[in-house]
């Protein structure tokens, strides 16, 4: 593939971009075996002539463009792991794997990508270096700083870095991105509750775990609105409760599992201490034992005022519509620890409407293929424009 003629021809991009997210998504791959995915980014980055280098951090991928001018670098970053979701698109580009989908888009930001190394490689008018971050493991969480402690940044210097996700219910197309937070804080939950198990028609002969659950459960899903200042944004969901295998038996454990969700990275020390103590309050008046286990996960992604205004510029300068003050989402990203360490932007493209079950983590969700040209473009301004600030 000749990676000037592939760019210049933007109606062959389209449909190439097309054809490589369709393949992706009937393929997909969970966090940390994204061996596949890799290899498909590694065989068309070498179709498009960017070399790059494999297993970084996993199996991220790290390919590098240099142009004489400039000692200016970017990196640019795409998520490429799926959902343990069972898709019901009926899609013809289904996956063909029982179990995972991807039902959060990583095919489309990865494809967006790939399409933004050809634009950039067939165009001779920047200078500097860029980084196309291929990452593994978004949606454990661990992908990002998996990277980092691989030695990404030493190995790999960049002055900033940039990335994308789509986003359901915002205009197709559209570029949303403000300075400071974009997506919050994250933390998983896991609490187990023993006791003893006993007849249920004998509960006084039982130390019942899966009462003193349901009592957790509305006293750790009450500490946002009774602790935390209402301008302040957060969230405790505790979505999965798992209890018992008899209907005539009082269980002797109960697991409850869950997330945290937060704006200002400050608010985490609370919300942790007031759940373990909402926890221990709950054992002790029900005279049952408690785990609670809190696992830290992404901080929050804050975009810097530099970042953003080149993000915004970017869309701008290709004609797109743009949204220069969305509303911060309570979803997480781990893109944050790398604009921890260097500063930037994350920005939202429009997928169009999430109507029909058709939101992120949705069994019924698909990338909008209209959108490809879109983020891939927006991508190579954003490092044209970056090198040259």
């Amino acid at each position: 593939m000749n990676a000037k003629a592939l760019a210049l021809d933007s109606k062959k991009l389209s449909r190439q971009l097309v054809e490589w997210r369709r393949h992706l998504h009937a393929h997909p791959e969970l966090s940390g075996e994204e061996a596949g995915t890799s290899s498909f980014v590694a065989e068309k980055l070498e179709e498009i002539g960017v070399p790059f280098i494999a297993n970084v951090g996993g199996y991220g991928i790290v390919a590098s463009l240099s142009r004489e001018g400039s000692d200016r670098s970017v990196g640019l970053r795409a998520d490429m792991d799926a959902l343990p979701i069972l898709e019901a698109t009926n899609l013809p580009y289904a996956s063909r794997t029982p179990g995972v989908m991807h039902a959060c888009g990583h095919d489309g930001h990865t494809v967006c990508l790939l399409g933004a190394a050809a634009i950039l490689a067939a165009d001779a008018s920047w200078a500097g270096t860029v980084r196309f971050v291929f990452q593994p493991a978004e949606e454990a969480g661990t992908g990002a700083r998996a990277m980092l402690a691989d030695g990404l940044l030493d190995r790999f210097p960049v002055d900033r870095f940039f990335a994308f996700h789509n986003w359901p219910g915002v205009q197709a197309g559209t570029v949303a991105v403000r300075p400071g937070i974009m997506m919050a804080t994250t933390g998983r939950i896991r609490i187990t509750l023993r006791g003893e198990a006993a007849h249920a028609a004998m509960p006084h002969r039982a130390r019942d775990p899966l009462h003193a659950a349901a009592q957790l459960i509305i006293a750790a899903q009450s500490i946002v609105s009774r602790e935390i200042d209402a301008q302040d944004s957060a969230v405790i969901s505790i979505c999965v409760m798992n209890a018992g295998s008899a209907i005539n038996q009082i269980p002797d454990e109960v697991t409850l599992g869950g997330i945290m969700r937060l704006h200002r990275p400050e608010l985490r020390e609370h919300i942790e201490a007031s759940l373990r103590r909402v926890c221990e309050g709950i054992a002790e008046a029900f005279a049952v034992e408690v785990d609670c286990q809190i696992e830290r996960g992404s901080q929050a992604c804050i975009n810097t005022d530099e970042g953003a205004e080149i993000a915004q510029q970017a869309a701008v300068e290709a004609g797109f519509d743009i949204d220069p003050a969305p509303t911060p989402s309570m979803g997480g990203e781990d893109f944050s620890a790398m604009l921890s360490a260097r500063g930037g932007a994350l920005a939202w493209i429009g997928n169009g409407p999430a109507t029909g079950g058709r939101g992120l983590h949705s069994p019924h969700y698909d990338f909008n293929d209209d959108i490809l040209p879109v983020g891939a473009l927006w991508l190579a301004n954003v490092a044209r424009l970056s090198l040259s600030h």
